[in-house]
């Protein structure tokens, strides 16, 4: 039996499977920080940052040190809350 057929199918089998499940988490990663940025009244379109090269370190370090606009607009309405 001749097996070289088996070989030359599996790597595109691979890619097959991998490609599309890559895609979603990317999709989900980036719908997840749209959902993130614009909670804390930051523009959602940030999520795309996860595209860029080393997006997904920048982005979330600046949305832990960047002042948040739904937090000010928040502490404005409610005074004497922190």
């Amino acid at each position: 039996m001749d097996h070289s057929g088996i070989p030359q199918i599996l790597p595109m089998l691979v890619l097959l499977i991998i490609i599309p499940i890559v895609l979603l988490m990317v999709i989900l990663q980036i719908i997840a920080f749209w959902k993130i940025c614009t909670r804390i009244g930051l523009h959602g379109a940030l999520g795309l940052l996860i595209l860029v090269p080393f997006g997904r370190i920048i982005l979330p370090l600046y949305i832990a040190f960047a002042k948040w606009p739904a937090l000010e607009q928040k502490s404005k309405e409610t005074p004497g809350s922190l």
